[in-house]
């Protein structure tokens, strides 16, 4: 069976910033969908490590600091229990789909690190990833126009609920990736360790295109290539 009609593991995270080395998990979801079975999805909300919430990253997923705090449960218990959902789809045989993997997964990796927990790629299970946006931007890379989620589900008429939530936005991405195998003959042909494997090379190959493009400008300009998890330094990074 082809992988797009197998289950699918949408993984989505809400969180303080744009970079993935330093920011915090603010909201998470972790939805198992497809295949004709009901939907099961784990939300959690943290109270961020006790840190607060820009108020740039607040209008954005609509979590304030005061709200976090109040309600959300703690954040270390909240990134034992994601990983331990993630690596549970993995033993499962289910692969993880993540819209820009690179951040959610990094983010998560480096949470684990603050936190001395067994990073994800450690634990049991066989860990594939399908990333709707490396997917796109090789299967469809001269189409103008932004490759967020939003415009992604609008270019596959794919149903984008609460936008910004997790929850939503985790569901979306496996809708993305289910249109994607149903629209592209060479992603359903593939097995889902060829995708993965595919999936390296095509966002190495983005990177190093993106930063060609950026170095006509800034010589200096570095775009990093690695999927779907930015390594840690050799000496920790320190986030």
């Amino acid at each position: 069976m082809p992988w797009h009609l197998g289950r699918l593991v949408g993984f989505d995270l809400e969180t303080t910033s744009p970079d993935p080395l330093t920011a915090r998990i603010v909201t998470a979801c972790v939805v198992r969908c497809g295949a004709g079975q009901p939907t099961e999805a784990r939300n959690w909300l943290t109270d961020v490590d006790g840190e607060p919430i820009p108020e740039g990253a607040a209008a954005i997923h609509g979590v304030s600091t005061e709200r976090a705090r109040a309600e959300g449960v703690d954040l270390r218990a909240a990134v034992e229990e994601i990983l331990d959902a993630l690596s549970g789809a993995a033993m499962d045989g289910m692969p993880i789909v993540a819209m820009n993997a690179r951040y959610d997964l990094t983010l998560l990796d480096r949470e684990a690190q603050r936190y001395g927990m067994t990073p994800l790629l450690q634990r049991r299970g066989k860990l594939r990833i399908i990333d709707p946006y490396v997917i796109d931007k090789h299967v469809d890379r001269y189409r103008p126009g932004k490759r967020t989620l939003t415009h992604l589900c609008q270019h596959y008429a794919v149903p984008l609920g609460d936008a910004h939530s997790a929850d939503a936005d985790a569901i979306a991405a496996c809708r993305v990736a289910w249109r994607q195998g149903a629209v592209y003959e060479q992603l359903a042909g593939m097995s889902l360790d060829e995708l993965h494997q595919a999936q390296i090379g095509w966002a190495a190959e983005q990177a190093a295109s993106l930063q060609a493009h950026f170095r006509e400008t800034n010589p200096d300009a570095v775009v990093e290539g690695a999927w779907p998890i930015i390594p840690r330094q050799a000496d920790g990074d320190g986030h």
